[in-house]
């Protein structure tokens, strides 16, 4: 097994040296070793609206009144939100509130409780 990492473009795993470059033959993407170590270093980090930092499993509190898109229902102001789950992308936060089911948040809207 290759000790090499995947291309960060296409998660490849038929990457190579070429020098001081790593370089993924199926997409043609160079990248350095600097790049790949700065990386590791600057994981993902997700704060609430005060700043405090938040973790998988964290309760946090609504913060503004949300309107759900494609209903009628409102997520008020200080709903209370149980053992969220962290993930990627615009809206950050995975959750499940009571009284209205599965839903994604945005971390800017929430503070920890």
């Amino acid at each position: 097994m290759s000790s090499l990492p995947p291309c960060p473009q296409c998660q490849s795993a038929f990457t190579y040296e070429d020098g001081a470059l790593y370089v993924c033959p199926e997409c043609a993407h160079e990248w350095s070793a600097a790049a790949v170590a700065d990386s590791a270093e600057q994981a993902r980090v997700w704060k609430d609206a005060n700043g405090n930092v938040l973790q998988d499993g964290d309760s946090v509190t609504v913060i503004k009144d949300l309107k759900i898109k494609g209903s009628s229902s409102v997520v008020k102001v200080g709903t209370k939100v149980k053992n969220i789950r962290l993930i990627e992308g615009d809206h950050d936060i995975d959750c499940k509130i009571d009284g209205i089911g599965a839903m994604q948040l945005k971390s800017e809207f929430v503070r920890k409780a």
